[in-house]
This record gives C-alpha cells, sequence and structure tokens, in this order.
C-alpha cells in the first residue's frame, strides 16, 4: 500500500519544461489579435445559428444565481468515508481509484442522485395528490348530496304529474259529461232564441205598423181641415207625407222601379227624372225653417257620466251606429259584414242584416225611421225596409268602399261618401243616383247633411271640409286648416257649428254662418274618430283610437272628462236624442253605454 501511494506522488519539477522566449514588440501580436477577433465572431456567429435551428443548449446560468449540481460518485463515496470515520478505507478507496483512473480502467464519473432532494419532491407530489385526493372526495360528498335532493326532487314531481294527470283526466271526463248534458238543451234554446226574435220582430212591425196608421190618421185629418189648398201646399203636404210615412216610400223602392204612385211631386221632379215620381222634388223644395231655432235644450253632464254596460254583440269590430228618431233603438255596424238592431237601454237584440259581401262602415235611419241605408267595403248601398224585412234597394255606381251614408232630413235622398273621392246622391223613389259630387282629391271619410236644409259638408282625406250645395252639385265652402286626413265630421242641432276631427288627433269647430274657426282642440298623440254634440250644442264628445271618450266644451274647447272603458280604439260616439245616456262602438267588438 505504501509503494504505491509512493508512485503516485506528484513532484514539482522546472525541468522537464521548455520555455520559448517571445519578443513582446512583435509585428505579429496585431496579426493575432485580429485573429482572435475574427474568432470570436465566427463563434457568435456559429452560436446563433445553432439557436435558430433549434438545437439542444444548455440553459444560461444568469448572474448571481446558485446552481446546485449533484455530487459525483468518488465525492460522495469520500464525504461517506470521513462521515462515518473510515480514514482507512478512505485511503485505500483513493490509492485504488486513481491507480484504475490512471490506467483508463475506470469509465466517466457520474453523479449520485440527491435522494434526499428527489425525496423531498416525492414528498411535496404526495402532499398535492393527497390533497387533491381530498378535494376530490368533498365534491363527490357535495356531488352525492346534490343528486339525492335531485332525486328526491324528481320523485317528488313524478308523484305531483301523476297527480295532475289524475285529475285532469277527471275534469276531462266532467267537461265530456257536461257537453253531452248541454247538448240536449241546445236545441230547446235555439227554439226559444227563435221564438224570442220572432216576437220582437212582431213587436217592432206592430208599432211601426201603428205608427204608420197614425201617421196616415194625421195626414187626412189635417187634409179635411183645410178647405181648398193651394198648389204649393199640395207640394209641401206631399213632402210632409214623404217625411213622416217613409215605410211606403222606401218599402216600393227597387233597383227596376221607375215610378211611384204615392206622393208624386209635380212639376221639375217629372222633368229631371222622365217619371212621374221623384225624390229629387225634396232637394229642390223651399227651405224649411229649422224646428229647433227657439228651443233651449239642458246640457248633458257628461262628468256625471260612467261606464253602465258593455255590449258585444258583434265578431269583429264595431264600425259606426245610429239611433233611431223616434224610438230608443240602436243600429250598430260592424267589420263582420252586418248591421244589428238592438233596443236600448236593455241591449236586447231586435234584427239583424245580412246581405253586404265586405265590412260595413256606414249606417243611417230614414227620418220616419221605417227604413235604413248602409254603405260597405263592397261599393254599395243598401237600403233595408223593415215592414218588408229585407233589402229593398242596392245601388253599385261608386267605384270603391263607401265610408259613410246619411239621409236627408225629409227621407227621399241618402248621400254617400266613397273611397273614389265622390259623394254621391241617390234618389230613393227613383232608386238612381242623381248627382256625383266631385272635388276632393282623396278619400271622402264623413258626410253630415246641414239640419233642414239642402247644404251637404264632407270630411276628406286630403285635410280639407267642404260645403255642397246639393241642388246645384257645387261646392260653397272649404275649410282649410286639418294637417291630416279628416276622419268625420258633423253639426250641432241648429246647424250653427260645424265639427271636424283628423288623424292627428285634432278636432276643430267652425262657424257655418260666418265661415271661421272658433277654436282648435287637441284630443293627444292618436288619432280622433267620430264626435257627436249633445242636444244643447255647448258638448263635444271625441270618440279617440286610444280607447277613449274625450268630452269638450264647443264654445272654448276646455276638455271636461275622459271616459275609459274600451279595450280598443274607439269608433264612434252618439247621445241619446233626450240627454239620458251616450253610446260608444269600438274596434274591440263592443258597444258600451254610459249613463
Amino acid at each position: 500500500m505504501a509503494d504505491g501511494l509512493g508512485a503516485l506522488r506528484l513532484e514539482d519539477s522546472d525541468d522537464d519544461f521548455k520555455y520559448e522566449e517571445v519578443d513582446v514588440m512583435s509585428d505579429g501580436d496585431d496579426d493575432a489579435s485580429e485573429d482572435l477577433d475574427a474568432a470570436l465572431r465566427k463563434l457568435q456567429a456559429f452560436t446563433a445559428k445553432e439557436t435558430v435551428t433549434g438545437k439542444a443548449r444548455t440553459p444560461e446560468v444568469l448572474p448571481g444565481q446558485v446552481v446546485k449540481k449533484p455530487e459525483v460518485i468518488d465525492d460522495f463515496l469520500r464525504n461517506f468515508f470521513i462521515k462515518m470515520g473510515l480514514s482507512r478505507t478512505c485511503d485505500c478507496f483513493e490509492a485504488e481509484w486513481y491507480e484504475l483512473k490512471a490506467t483508463g480502467r475506470l469509465d466517466s464519473s457520474t453523479t449520485v442522485p440527491d435522494v434526499y432532494l428527489r425525496n423531498a419532491e416525492l414528498e411535496d407530489e404526495v402532499s398535492s395528490l393527497r390533497r387533491e385526493l381530498a378535494e376530490a372526495k368533498s365534491i363527490a360528498s357535495r356531488a352525492s348530496a346534490t343528486w339525492d335532493k335531485f332525486r328526491k326532487e324528481r320523485d317528488f314531481h313524478r308523484m305531483h304529474h301523476k297527480r295532475v294527470a289524475q285529475e285532469k283526466n277527471k275534469l276531462l271526463t266532467d267537461l265530456r259529461r257536461l257537453k253531452e248534458h248541454y247538448a240536449k238543451y241546445e236545441p230547446t234554446i235555439l227554439e226559444l232564441r227563435k221564438k224570442y226574435e220572432t216576437l220582437m220582430k212582431e213587436k217592432m212591425m206592430a208599432c211601426l205598423e201603428r205608427d204608420k196608421l197614425l201617421s196616415r190618421l194625421e195626414t187626412f185629418e189635417s187634409s179635411g181641415a183645410v178647405a181648398a189648398p193651394t198648389a204649393g201646399e199640395r207640394s209641401a203636404g206631399a213632402t210632409s207625407l214623404a217625411g213622416r210615412g217613409g215605410a211606403a216610400a222606401a218599402a216600393d223602392a227597387s233597383p227596376t222601379a221607375t215610378s211611384r204612385s204615392n206622393g208624386a211631386a209635380p212639376g221639375s221632379a217629372g222633368a229631371t227624372t222622365g217619371g212621374p215620381r221623384s225624390g229629387w222634388a225634396s232637394l229642390n223644395a223651399p227651405p224649411r225653417r229649422n224646428p229647433y231655432t227657439d228651443l233651449e235644450f239642458p246640457v248633458v253632464p257628461v262628468k256625471m257620466l260612467s261606464l253602465s254596460k258593455t255590449f258585444k254583440g258583434h265578431l269583429l269590430s264595431v264600425a259606426n251606429m245610429a239611433l233611431h228618431p223616434t224610438k230608443p233603438i240602436l243600429v250598430t255596424a260592424s267589420d263582420d259584414k252586418t248591421w244589428k238592431m238592438w233596443h236600448m237601454p236593455g241591449g236586447d237584440l231586435i234584427m239583424c242584416g245580412e246581405g253586404h259581401k265586405d265590412w260595413v262602415a256606414g249606417v243611417d235611419f230614414h227620418p220616419a225611421g221605417t227604413c235604413l241605408a248602409s254603405g260597405s267595403g263592397d261599393s254599395s248601398v243598401k237600403i233595408w225596409d223593415f215592414e218588408k224585412q229585407r233589402c229593398v234597394a242596392t245601388f253599385t255606381d261608386h267605384k270603391q268602399a263607401i265610408w259613410s251614408v246619411r239621409f236627408h232630413h225629409l227621407g227621399d235622398v241618402v248621400a254617400s261618401g266613397s273611397l273614389d273621392h265622390t259623394v254621391r246622391l241617390w234618389d230613393l223613389p227613383a232608386s238612381k243616383c242623381r248627382m256625383a259630387l266631385r272635388g276632393h282629391v282623396d278619400s271622402v271619410n264623413d258626410v253630415a247633411w246641414l239640419p233642414f236644409s239642402s247644404q251637404l259638408a264632407t270630411a276628406s282625406s286630403d285635410k280639407t271640409v267642404s260645403i255642397w250645395d246639393a241642388r246645384a252639385g257645387l261646392c260653397t265652402q272649404t275649410y282649410y286648416g286639418h294637417q291630416n286626413s279628416c276622419n268625420g265630421v258633423v253639426f250641432n242641432i241648429l246647424g250653427t257649428t260645424l265639427a271636424s276631427t283628423d288623424a292627428d288627433g285634432v278636432a276643430k269647430l267652425w262657424d257655418t254662418r260666418m265661415t271661421a274657426e272658433i277654436c282648435t282642440i287637441n284630443t293627444g298623440k292618436h288619432p280622433a274618430n267620430k264626435a257627436a254634440f249633445d242636444r244643447s250644442g255647448q258638448v263635444l264628445a271625441v270618440a279617440v283610437d286610444d280607447g277613449k271618450i274625450k268630452a269638450y266644451s264647443a264654445t272654448d274647447g276646455v276638455l271636461q272628462v275622459e271616459l275609459a272603458g274600451h279595450e280598443d280604439a274607439v269608433q264612434a260616439v252618439l247621445f241619446d236624442p233626450a240627454g239620458q245616456y251616450m253610446l260608444s262602438c269600438g274596434s274591440d267588438n263592443t258597444f258600451r253605454l254610459w249613463t
């Protein structure tokens, strides 16, 4: 062992080295420096190239960073021997180790893995896995609780569904049983309804017949009281007969009729029509004094009105309505192509008119109450006779839909306003169109006769309101001021004030004597449809598209009350002539009574 150690001892000696003297100021220093710089540049370029091509490189160590490298095997063993106090064993190990290394029989040294570091890493990994396991167990526990909750709710809802299904089946069974039960009563109800309608019709026919007989009796008595009437008086008497007992005048009117035997007007009427009987003479008759001129009527207390009854009598929107001149009877026109007659204020159905092929927008009673005129979207005007219980005349000269129809106060002429921009005047006794009033450049939405005269007012979509002389067929006055389509026009009972409404929600009052605007009323942002004066002429009620009826003072336009009750747009409004109630109809398929 001593010989081995002696052989491996190293001796420092300078004899074995040969030194070469180098001149410090040699000219080759500059060349060597340049060669060194070139070599460094090539090395940097080569390093950059290897980085670009993606070759594996040893990660750089940042300055000041401590890198822990694992121990080599021999250092590990030396440290172990010294730690355990095995110094002689350590000397033997070193002698043999270096001998093998010197002879080349020892492989390149390898490092010893740091067991403690590895154990620490494994402990950290185990701790992390344990935490993940604990979290997974917690999540699984919560999921199990949630699953149990959902299972219980599922069972509850399943049980509830079964119970509801059983109740539904029971209700269906009861409903089927009730339908079968009530089906037995349906024929009886229909029979009773037919009997009721028949009795009501017979009652109304009896009332009309009574009124006709009373009218004839009054006519005979008045004619017997005058000894020798003049020609003008005979003409006035014939006109009065046509106005009061118009049942005979309207009953015989038909599209093919050419003459009438009752109440034939002499003179110009025969020359105009070419026949012995014409209703056109009523327009050319001397002006009649308004019988209400010297009368005063109480103002309707609109602030006290409230919704009393609601009647749903149509399948579609109720577009218009009209009141009987002498009886508490209302007629409604609807988009369901029918008109219906009702007894008010009870709302009992009297009769129903079917025959139009499209919606019905205009209706009006004969001044004597014996017949009815209706205008429809099928471009026709029909005359309905209550005594004959059928349509006795149909006029089809209009080219487009008809919005409004109005009887002249004597009952022999009907005016109709149409979408074809015209107003036509129909001669009922002659069953023909006497005149077409042309001048509007858009649809004529409403017409109204000046009370007890031959002047006619029209409201048009061309934003104007016009006054026409029906005898000459000329426009005598045009009112300007509306900024949108005019929807309605109406006179007060004296004919001194005209009200018009438009699609901007504006109502205007016009003085017909001064041909000037009285005031402008703004009802809101919704269109204003039809309007109506009360009998005193002091209150104007306006039907508005927002489902309200708004009443204003006719003198200064001040709002008095807003009546809400309709569920959709209000199309028309009317006052009872006696001032006891107000009626309205709308797009909610109903008409309503306000008392």
